[in-house]
């Protein structure tokens, strides 16, 4: 997340690290579907340490492995920082952490 301070009369902004961004599988237009550490900055939501969700690999949907991490079956193809309109965002599903840092 950004936040902004002033100091005589000059705007800083403070950017936090990637590490403390949530982790989300973002569900956009058209069925693609992207995994990462999420932010919004001017109404675009930007994914860093993103990856495409090719194969899911659950037998349970996407929660399965939002709370339990990927499965031996999942694939995931890694891909740069990627910036979405944020009316192009389906919806939003938040991970549990330390179920993806296996």
């Amino acid at each position: 997340m950004e936040s902004e301070i002033e100091v005589n009369g000059r705007t800083y902004r403070k950017i936090e690290p990637v590490e403390s961004r949530p982790l989300r599988i973002c569900i956009l237009e058209r069925g693609r579907i992207v995994v990462g550490r999420v932010t919004l900055e001017d109404n675009y939501l930007v994914i860093h340490d993103a990856s495409c969700i090719r194969r899911w690999g659950t037998t349970a949907g996407l929660g399965e492995i939002a709370t339990g991490g990927p499965t031996a079956d999942t694939v995931l193809d890694p891909q740069p920082t990627t910036r979405v309109h944020e009316l192009r965002v389906v919806e939003q599903i938040d991970c549990e952490v330390t179920s993806w840092n296996k």
